[in-house]
């Protein structure tokens, strides 16, 4: 027993030091005689994930879970995994089979509000952030580099729909602190800090999370990533300030109760979609007045959006959507996504087993100018210039003339690394540019 507690303790000193990947070969080395030792699943798990390998991390953790049922903290971890891979449903079973060990279990209750929210149940939702986040309304991430970290006080919205910032927020560069600001006491100070991000990007789920980011912010002359009063101004009924852009096109988005969408006087084919909600969940294509009603039935929220459907097929009858980061007043390619379906994601796209369409991926992420054109470049950086936003994106399609057809255009969006394998080898540059370019932003904010 004293060699396996020997080796736990020279791979988290490992870890301190930032030496990620010689701490992840003790921990290994560690489970190689002892697979069920907890505390190195837990550790490791945690090492993994953040340092964004989320398939690892997920192992791990679900082996923690395996070996150790009773281990409310094991399933706290593997739920997070879960809902961080969009796994909403397996993920509140493992909030919830935490909250059976221990109903008191703040992290347990905060990613069980989370998965609830994900899953339309706003009044289960609700209790349970109620109770976790006024537990526990700040949590300090680990450091694990080397030398003074860059201190950041990262704002994050209880009710969901934060900017995804873990790739950004590299645990051996970054110290980092989470706050919530609807929860956090309006007497107490604010924890050291270096330069403040506000993950806060969803107006349409949680303004009044960005109005209390505003109040807290009083108390800070930090220089302040993405400003909440610059995020409240990019709900997606917003879109129409977008209009005097030349060579863009906005579809008319309308913010309305259930009864109204039917007098929205928006042609056909239509888009309705709840609010709040990403990856295209709630989200469905109306073709005619007759199927409206059905179509908007399962939906979820009392108010829904209803949206100009743009054509975005290109003459072979696919659709592509581009996304472009905006990143301290520059412009990256992030990605191309081309699909038979209206409904376009890159990672349900027809990418993976089609070479043809990995080739104008990458074409795209090589030379992004002569892909899409100057026109498309001015509306893009015309765009950028409204928003004026220090990290968010842009999802377009391109019509036949060469304009912008606009999708979204806010902070919430993803940049997930690569999956494992050669045939996605050509998007790792364009990844690691946004990421550089994101860490570096914030290193010189400091």
């Amino acid at each position: 027993m004293g060699e396996i507690e020997g080796g736990l303790d020279a791979a988290e000193a490992l870890a301190a030091k930032g030496r990620v990947a010689e701490a992840r070969d003790a921990y290994v080395a560690v489970l190689a005689r002892d697979p069920s030792n907890l505390r190195a699943l837990r550790q490791l798990g945690a090492l993994l994930f953040g340092i964004g390998y989320r398939t690892a991390a997920r192992t791990v953790f679900a082996q923690a879970v395996e070996r150790h049922p009773g281990d409310a903290a094991s399933r706290v971890s593997l739920g997070h995994v879960l809902h961080d891979a969009g796994e909403f449903a397996a993920a509140r079973y493992q909030f919830q089979a935490a909250l059976r060990i221990d109903p008191q279990d703040a992290g347990a209750h905060q990613g069980l509000a989370y998965a609830l929210g994900e899953l339309g149940d706003e009044e289960g939702a609700r209790e349970h952030r109620r109770i976790g986040f006024a537990a526990r309304p700040m949590v300090e991430m680990p450091y694990r580099g080397q030398g003074r970290p860059v201190r950041v006080l990262l704002l994050i919205s209880a009710a969901g729909g934060n900017i995804p910032t873990r790739q950004v927020l590299d645990q051996r560069t970054f110290q980092t602190t989470v706050v919530a600001p609807e929860f956090h006491p309006a007497s107490a100070p604010l924890p050291p800090h270096d330069v403040v991000f506000n993950a806060i990007g969803d107006p349409d789920l949680d303004a009044p999370g960005l109005r209390a980011a505003e109040r807290l912010l009083a108390h800070t002359n930090a220089r302040v990533i993405n400003p909440p009063s610059k995020v409240l101004a990019t709900g997606r009924a917003s879109h129409g300030r977008l209009r005097a852009v030349p060579g863009l096109r906005v579809p008319r988005t309308l913010l309305l109760p259930r009864p109204s969408i039917a007098a929205a006087g928006l042609p056909f084919p239509m888009l309705v979609r709840s609010p709040g909600f990403q990856t295209g969940r709630h989200f469905a294509r109306v073709e005619r007045p007759g199927d409206l009603a059905g179509a908007i039935a399962p939906l979820p929220g009392k108010e829904l959006l209803a949206i100009e459907f743009l054509d975005a097929r290109s003459p072979d009858g696919k659709v592509r959507k581009y996304r472009v980061m905006t990143i301290g007043g520059e412009l990256f390619p992030l990605h191309l996504a081309v699909s038979a379906n209206w409904k376009v994601h890159y990672f349900t796209a027809d990418m993976a087993d089609r070479p043809e369409h990995r080739a104008e991926d990458a074409a795209f992420l090589a030379a992004m100018p002569r892909t899409i054109g100057p026109r498309a470049i001015e509306a893009l950086r015309g765009i950028q210039s409204i928003l004026g936003l220090d990290y968010g994106g842009i999802d377009f399609g391109l019509s036949a003339q060469g304009e912008v057809l606009l999708f979204e255009a806010n902070a919430t969006m993803v940049v997930n690394p690569p999956e494992p394998g050669a045939q996605w080898d050509y998007r790792r540059p364009a990844v690691a540019r946004v990421l550089a370019a994101a860490r570096g932003m914030l290193g010189a904010a400091s």
